[in-house]
């Protein structure tokens, strides 16, 4: 039987166990209520090159943001530059977003150069630390090729009507009017000053070839539509574009180029506090004073695709793979090899694939690697592998061009080495077994040693390697005694007495 008192104790047990979790219940509800009512700036940060990887981690902090539905996102930019395509993603994500960026160029002796100058322009509120810069916004041209825009000399412009050729006609004309030779020396004067300003004026810089026009030109309009949107310095954008020109923090406010020059993230949120910004659906009054700073910093996500996406890394990548490939299928069923190989290069190719990878480069690797691997497996005495190493460096070289994302040459160097140490191994390993003597066949019973197997003068019978043979000797044998086969003739050994030979 169940004692009553037992099972009162137990019920109020109960009772008391409900009411702990409804409490914990309201008071998780209260808080997540109050999270979300909270006030928050989102801030990331970005470091280094812009590539697919800051741009995956871009898109998905303005995601996060749009749904936490937070009141600004401060970007925290050192750069030195990147890709053209990763920049433009991120500049139409940050346009078209609902909340509003601003991108901070911190901290001191940081830079937004390049692509970096470009985002700066593209955000809603533009921001430097003391002590850092902007500018060298000239595009670099990608895929091979000479020149950079805007970075070779200027195309000829047509030179100023000279003075000298031009004062007959004013002489004309004034004598044609009465005009007084005091005028036509004033108007001389004004047309040789008007002539100095313009040989003294820059030419804008405009690119060598028809190509590099275009690639300048798009730059120039792009920057400067991003600049009239947000009411900013768009001349000194083109100058930045065609002539690389560079701006300080202060030189950058003085100029019109940024709004805010901030010591560090709270002397921002302070002056941004009250500030109208432009946003892709009209303008906005930003509200930052009292903002909970809430960080959003890289994950393992986007260092893993920072680490595949480096150049370096991925041409090393390929040359595990290819190699990998190679062995698996010089021994069938080693399984190690090939695994590694297929996982690399698929790993490669993924990183090929959002890289500005310049495809005749890439099939001059392909092609020096497999020359040298034909080296090995059918030698020419150094022809197919001088070749493969020659075509494997210069592909190399030109795989990728672009300023911030190039293959260390000192790993081109060190992979071409290794590769030429390989072949030089092989070709000795060649040279070494056609100097040995045959192991199979009746050229490899010449020199070997037998065993009388009887006594004769011309003809008997010995042993070779277990095998009873038809041997002849110029010289009387007795049985036991050791002999070497000098010769081959059909089933019958020439043989001759060690002794003798010695």
């Amino acid at each position: 039987m169940t004692n009553p008192d037992r099972r009162g104790m137990t019920g109020r047990i109960l009772m008391l166990a409900s009411l702990l979790c409804l409490a914990l219940g309201a008071l998780l509800a209260w808080q997540a209520q109050a999270q979300q009512g909270e006030r928050a700036a989102l801030v990331m940060t970005i470091d280094g090159a812009i590539g697919p990887a800051i741009d995956d981690y871009f898109q998905r902090g303005l995601e996060l943001a749009e749904e936490r539905d937070v009141e600004l996102v401060v970007v925290q930019m050192d750069t030195p530059g990147g890709l053209d395509a990763s920049m433009r993603a991120m500049i139409r994500t940050m346009l078209t977003s609902p909340v509003p960026v601003a991108l901070y160029v911190s901290p001191a002796g940081a830079r937004a150069a390049s692509a970096g100058t470009y985002l700066l322009y593209a955000s809603h509120v533009a921001a430097m630390a003391p002590a850092t810069h902007l500018g060298s916004a000239t595009p670099v041209q990608i895929g091979g090729g000479g020149g950079l825009p805007g970075l070779g000399e200027p195309e000829p412009e047509p030179e100023p009507e000279s003075v000298s050729e031009s004062q007959p006609d004013e002489a004309a004309q004034d004598s044609a009017d009465g005009q007084t030779d005091d005028t036509e020396v004033t108007e001389t004067g004004e047309t040789a000053a008007a002539g100095e300003e313009a040989e003294q004026a820059p030419a804008k810089r405009r690119g060598e070839t028809a190509m590099e026009r275009k690639v300048l030109e798009d730059a120039v309009a792009y920057i400067r539509s991003l600049a009239e949107r947000h009411g900013r310095n768009a001349d000194w954008a083109e100058r930045a574009v065609r002539e690389a020109v560079n701006l300080t923090a202060r030189e950058a406010l003085e100029q019109n180029v940024i709004e805010v020059v901030a010591s560090d993230l709270d002397d921002l949120l302070a002056q941004l506090d009250g500030r109208s910004v432009v946003m892709d659906d009209g303008e906005r009054t930003l509200s930052t004073a009292e903002l909970v700073v809430e960080r959003f910093d890289p994950d393992w996500r986007t260092e893993l695709l920072a680490v595949i996406t480096n150049p370096n890394v991925a041409y090393f990548l390929m040359i595990i793979g290819f190699y990998g490939l190679i062995f698996e299928l010089s021994n069938p069923g080693s399984l190690v090899p090939g695994t590694i190989g297929i996982i690399s290069l698929l790993l490669a190719l993924f990183a090929f694939q959002v890289l500005p990878v310049n495809y005749a480069g890439l099939a001059l690797i392909l092609v020096g690697l497999g020359l040298i691997v034909g080296e090995a497996m059918m030698p020419s005495f150094g022809i197919l592998g001088i070749g493969g190493i020659v075509a494997f460096v210069i592909g190399s070289v030109i795989l990728m061009d672009a300023d911030t994302l190039n293959i260390s040459l000192p790993m081109i160097g060190g992979i071409a080495l290794l590769a030429a140490g390989l072949m030089l191994w092989v070709m000795t390993r060649f040279i070494g077994l056609r100097r040995r003597p045959p192991r199979i066949g009746q050229e490899e019973l010449v020199g070997s040693e037998a065993l009388v197997l009887e006594d004769f003068t011309d003809q008997g019978h010995v042993r070779l390697m277990g095998e009873r043979w038809r041997a002849r000797s110029p010289e009387p044998l007795a049985r036991g005694q050791s002999v070497r086969v000098t010769a081959v003739d059909g089933l019958t050994l020439e043989v001759e007495p060690l002794a003798s030979s010695s």
